[in-house]
């Protein structure tokens, strides 16, 4: 693909506003010429004094809680999980800039295009499929089950609910009237592999799948209850979207788009199992919910997830596969360094209704309907952490089966296999002995045992990472004059006039030089492009850090690198009167010969150079 063009980039940040981009993510408030908030990186954006700083001057933001800070572009990046290349790319078109490529673009922009007709295409389907529920006698069965269920009319606008028409040539049809040609229909994921005008979806309630930035990119489509294929036997319940060029699954999870930001916030997902559950929980004001995309949940799923948050929450069915498929998620979650807890939705229930009654109720649409938002919500809030319930599964299973205890012990190994680090591992190993009430040395023999049978999960050793410059930064006048200029890159054609990296002594502040250096002959001013060049991530924490503080703003960054020069300058003059010293001695002391007047001549011109830098 082609790269975006140093000109995009640089238009991009001298346009963008910090104080408006940042403020999307968070609330902030000036004080003191400064904008203020809570840190969205650390305490889940709950801290009680705002640390969080953003200088709009610079564009830099810095936590003094948690320590992390940057560029607005950085800031995107971290809050977003996404790369630089797509951070410019999502700024541009917020600002309205035309994004421009080195090679003249020709195949992004083609890549970009078709891209752009599929989302298109799907706006325009979900438009016709919510005209059809909404106003077509066909959707109206469709629109009396999904109110029947309890869904409110602010839900089913919010999720783009869609009835497909049960008319089989209607969809093709219709987006051939639109200009759509067949070898683009064909490839949109709209319409049977094997038959090109016989769309996927007809007479089902339909659920827009989104991607993060809310764009719809494919549909999950439920049958109705009652309506029989023409063969007359029942047709599939749920039917979903093939992958496009557009939709992975595995890069996607149904209304991520509309729960990222209470997931921000909390830190929390609920994890439920189907379209329905999700918007049933959202309407219960539980709006942090997303659910797989017709498939079980993935370690893929949940590496995504661990992107914004730190813990799980599974809402599954109560029955025989809905706690399967906890099983599965659980160690999904804990392979990829999430916490996991399990709604105990019977327990919840059990303050509701009668302890024998709970077993008609196994999800969260079912308990939506019966019982209304407010009860779903108290249900819901009722968890387990994974370790109690999976020891609860296991105990069950012993007493039904009639197992050895040694076998229910062995249900948990893979749950403590996928813990991060060797102290949870040793946590669990002694937590299970005390649940069996069994010698913890039996159950790290056998756990050992059932590693080396094999049964481990194979996990794949992470790459060494490359040596990287490690070495400690301490503030001092050469690199906290390279600071100043770095985060005010305007200054830096002067800098480099006055100043020669070989007058630098600290290593990190030459370093700092080099990069500034790299960036200026590749006509880069912004922060992301001299950071990214910065090997030392102590370095690039201290520019983060020092650069979004006030003393480093554009009015006090010329007199900085002005008095950071001059004390360079008296530095090295009074190290070569030292110098010329020490060899004069030593002339007297070994006979060398020396021009002692020349000496003497430099010695006094250094002096009078010494005065004038001082202003003496």
């Amino acid at each position: 693909m082609a790269l975006i063009s140093k000109a995009t980039i640089q238009e991009v940040n001298n346009r963008l506003d910090a104080i408006s981009v940042i403020g999307d993510y968070i609330s902030l408030e000036k004080k003191g010429g400064r904008w203020w908030g809570r840190c969205p990186f650390h305490a889940g954006g709950q801290e009680k004094t705002p640390s969080f700083k953003v200088d709009p001057d610079i564009k830099m933001y810095h936590c003094f809680g948690c320590g992390k800070g940057g560029s607005v572009i950085s800031f995107i990046m971290e809050m977003e999980k996404i790369t630089y290349p797509e951070a410019i790319k999502n700024l541009a078109h917020k600002i309205g800039i035309e994004i421009i490529y080195e090679d003249g673009g020709t195949q992004e922009e083609q890549y970009n295009s078709q891209k752009e007709e599929l989302f298109e295409l799907y706006r325009r389907t979900t438009l016709t499929f919510q005209h059809f529920l909404r106003e077509k006698p066909e959707g109206q069965n469709a629109l009396n089950y999904i109110r029947t269920r309890g869904f409110s009319e602010e839900m089913i606008e919010r999720f783009k609910l869609g009835f497909s028409s049960p008319d089989r040539d209607f969809l093709h049809r219709f987006l051939i009237s639109k200009g759509y040609s067949d070898s683009f229909l064909e490839k949109s994921g709209l319409f049977s592999s094997r038959y090109k005008n016989l769309p996927l979806f007809t007479g089902r309630l339909m659920f827009p799948i989104a991607d993060r930035q809310g764009k719809i990119i494919a549909f999950g489509g439920r049958a109705m209850p009652g309506v029989l294929q023409s063969d007359g036997r029942e047709p599939p319940k749920y039917i979903n979207s093939p992958e496009t060029e557009i939709y992975k699954k595995g890069q996607n999870l149904y209304a991520l788009d509309l729960a990222l930001p209470q997931i921000r916030r909390e830190k929390t997902v609920y994890l439920a199992e189907g379209y329905m559950d999700v918007i049933a929980l959202h309407q219960a004001e539980i709006t942090n919910a997303v659910a797989p995309l017709g498939t079980a949940f993935t370690e893929e799923q949940a590496a995504l997830l661990h992107r914004w948050a730190e813990k799980i929450v599974l809402v599954f069915d109560t029955d025989e596969a809905g706690e399967k498929a906890a099983y599965k998620a659980i160690l999904n979650c804990r392979k990829n360094g999430l916490s996991c807890m399990i709604s105990a939705i019977r327990q919840g229930l059990k303050n509701e209704i009668p302890q024998e009654e709970t077993r008609k109720f196994k999800d969260p649409a079912d308990i939506l309907q019966k019982f209304g938002p407010q009860i779903l919500k108290k249900v819901i809030n009722c968890t387990i952490n994974d370790f109690e319930y999976l020891i609860s599964r296991s105990r069950l299973q012993y007493k039904e089966q009639g197992s050895g205890i040694n076998h229910a012990a062995e249900f948990m190994f893979p749950y403590l296999d996928a813990l991060d680090t060797e102290v949870e591992r040793d946590d669990g190993i002694a937590l299970v002995a005390d649940a069996f009430r069994i010698e913890r040395s039996a159950v790290q023999d056998d756990y050992h045992r059932w590693k080396t049978e094999g049964h481990s999960r194979q996990v794949q050793e992470r790459p060494k990472q490359t040596d990287v410059q490690a070495l400690p930064v301490k503030s001092n006048v050469e690199l906290s004059m390279l600071t100043a200029v770095a985060v005010n890159m305007v200054l830096y054609p002067e800098f480099r006039t006055a100043l020669e990296i070989k007058e630098i002594d600290d290593p990190a502040a030459k370093e700092l030089f080099v990069a500034m250096e790299e960036c200026f002959s590749h006509e880069e001013s912004d922060i992301d492009s001299l950071l990214a060049r910065i090997k030392n991530e102590q370095l690039k924490s201290f520019i983060a850090t020092r650069g979004a503080s006030a003393e480093f703003n554009a009015g006090s960054a010329r007199r900085i690198m002005e008095d950071g020069i001059k004390k360079i300058k008296i530095k090295r003059l009074r190290k070569r009167v030292v110098e010329i010293g020490a060899e004069m001695r030593d002339s007297e002391r070994t006979g060398a010969q020396i021009n002692l007047d020349e000496l003497l001549e430099e010695k006094k011109f250094i002096d009078s150079q010494i005065r004038k830098l001082e202003g003496r």
